[in-house]
Parts: C-alpha cells; structure tokens; sequence
C-alpha cells in the first residue's frame, strides 16, 4: 500500500514521555466549539498542565494570516477548569502570543482542533486549525492538528476521544522531533467503524470554486464562494482521502518548507544566463 501503513501504538509506552507535560491548545473555530472542549478533556488525562488560547470567534478558513495593523486583545477565560484565554485575533496568532507572552516555559507540544471538518489533502493550505500547528512546528515546538469530517457544531466526538488520547500520548511519549507537524483528520462514523490510523501522503485534489452572483436589495452585485471538492486520486491507496473514506484515522507529516527541492538542479542553469 505505498507509503501508507497502520500506524502501531502498543498500550506499553517507551517512558520517555515526561511528568506532567506542558501542552498549549488552540483552534479556529473560536474557543467555545465543542471541539476544542472535547480536546482539553482528553488532554486533562494526560497531563494538569494545560494552557489554552483560542480565537474568540470563529476564524476557519484563516490560513497563516497573522494581526498587523490592528491591536491583539487576550481575555481569561474558565474552561474545564483549565488556564485559558481568547484572543481577539486568528489562530496563528494564538499561538505566537501564547508562546511569547503567556506561557512561562516553552510548551512540549501545541494541539490545535479538534475542528470542525476535514482539513485533508489541499485544504490544509486553507485551514487555520492546521496553519496554527504549523506555526508551533516554525517556533520549534512539535505540533498536531486534529478535525473531524463533520462541520455540524453539533458533531459527535465522543467516537475519537480514545484515538485523540493515543495519538497524544504516542507523540509525548516517543518524542516528536521540534519541527514535526502532524495533520490527523477523523472520519466522522461511530467508534466500532473506525478501522484504525493510517499513516500517508496528502491526496493530490483541489477544490473547483464557483462565485454565485446574487443582487443585495438595491440592486447591487455581490458574490457568494461555492464549489465542489475534486479528488484526482481516489483510487490511491497511500492517501488521506482514501483512509478517510474507509473510514481509518489519517496521519500526514507536515512540513513547512514549501521549496521545491527536485526542481532545483533543473533550474541551475539559470544561472548563467
């Protein structure tokens, strides 16, 4: 099956995982989704040493945009008893004030989600629950986002709770490296369905946008984005779309260096002239 494989946790961990880890939480569906409260639960049996800071409304779609020309406001908040604040900005700035002002150490991991929908193949570029997982790997701390294919703020994660505490405890335990970055996105079926994680590549698909254009009372165009998702390898085995769609757990190692390694010789000529 290519690069994809089953990803084997055993319940006997290497016990290198440290007392009580210091773990920061974020997301971007805002700090009052029911995902990020089902991820600080699962984390709470882990560890007592739990740090959130989250959008203060909803910021999908987000991207690494990061606040410039306004001003950053934080603002405690109770959440399962917890240490947490919302941020008035997006969830890449979450993590950037969280790790320069908040937190007192440097955190052992950051966990952005549990979020609303998939943020599988190409749509890990859009997603800010991935984009501030990312931006913990760039500051050296290894970094998970987590999303269930269910965007209904009604969206049951008790299912992944059990899978959520594995994938954590795997990472702290065998040591994540500083800059890894971790997409697991959750298939939204019952737990007895879940066929287990798999470990692969992100699906070579994209998203074929339409603009509808609608007329506001006075008669003024405006537009509103649709489209349909377009997977050009829905037969391929070793990608996050196909474990999804059979209903296995995704894991896609995520970097952030976007060059273009292969292409590099081809292009030295261009240097000379």
């Amino acid at each position: 099956m290519g690069m994809a494989f089953l990803l084997l946790i055993t319940e006997e961990q290497d016990n290198f995982m440290k007392d009580n880890p210091l773990v920061l939480i974020t997301n971007d569906d805002g700090i009052s989704a029911p995902g990020i409260l089902s991820l600080v639960e699962v984390v709470k049996e882990i560890t007592n040493n739990v740090v959130v800071v989250a959008p203060d409304k909803p910021q999908s779609g987000m991207g690494h945009a990061i606040t410039m020309n306004a001003t950053l406001r934080l603002n405690k908040r109770d959440i399962s008893g917890v240490e947490a604040y919302s941020c008035s900005g997006t969830p890449v700035d979450c993590v950037k004030i969280a790790t320069s002002k908040v937190l007192k150490s440097k955190p052992d991991l950051i966990l952005s989600g549990v979020n609303h929908g998939s943020n599988s193949s190409i749509n890990v570029i859009y997603s800010g629950t991935m984009s501030a997982a990312v931006e913990g790997a760039i500051e050296g701390i290894p970094s998970i986002g987590f999303s269930l294919a269910n965007h209904s703020i009604e969206a049951n994660f008790n299912p992944i709770k059990a899978y959520l505490k594995q994938i954590i405890e795997f990472a702290l335990s065998h040591k994540m490296k500083m800059y890894d970055c971790w997409n697991v996105n959750f298939p939204a079926v019952e737990k007895e369905l879940i066929n287990g994680i798999k470990v692969c590549r992100q699906a070579d698909a994209c998203w074929e946008e339409e603009f509808e254009e609608r007329f506001d009372p006075a008669g003024n165009p405006y537009y509103w984005l649709t489209g349909r998702f377009v997977n050009r390898e829905k037969d391929k085995m070793d990608t996050d779309e196909w474990a999804l769609s059979n209903n296995f757990i995704s894991l896609v190692p995520v970097k952030f260096d976007v060059t273009d390694h292969q292409a590099i010789e081809g292009l030295k000529m261009i240097e000379n002239g």
